[in-house]
């Protein structure tokens, strides 16, 4: 599986997350420090813009998870490394 495709996956995940869960559409604090929840465009743009940023990192995290590990014997360990 390349990149593209895990990136993909991973994100078809995140939308069916969100769509299964109920979660403010915007929520703010007001002058008075009462928080307030309604819809609106800015909390839709961050909300955007941290699942996008979650995608990358989850992609990158199973990228690396799912490349071939090193050949055995290609670390070699001098006497001064294993005394520590």
């Amino acid at each position: 599986m390349d990149k593209e495709q895990l990136a993909q996956m991973i994100a078809e995940k995140i939308d069916a997350a969100l769509k299964a869960s109920d979660h403010p559409k915007k929520f703010f604090i007001t002058a008075n420090g009462r928080g307030v929840t309604d819809g609106g465009d800015l909390y839709n743009a961050v909300l955007k813009d941290v699942l996008g940023v979650v995608t990358v990192a989850l992609t990158d995290i199973f990228q690396t998870l799912m490349a071939p590990a090193p050949a055995k014997g290609s670390e070699k360990i001098t006497k001064n490394q294993a005394k520590k």
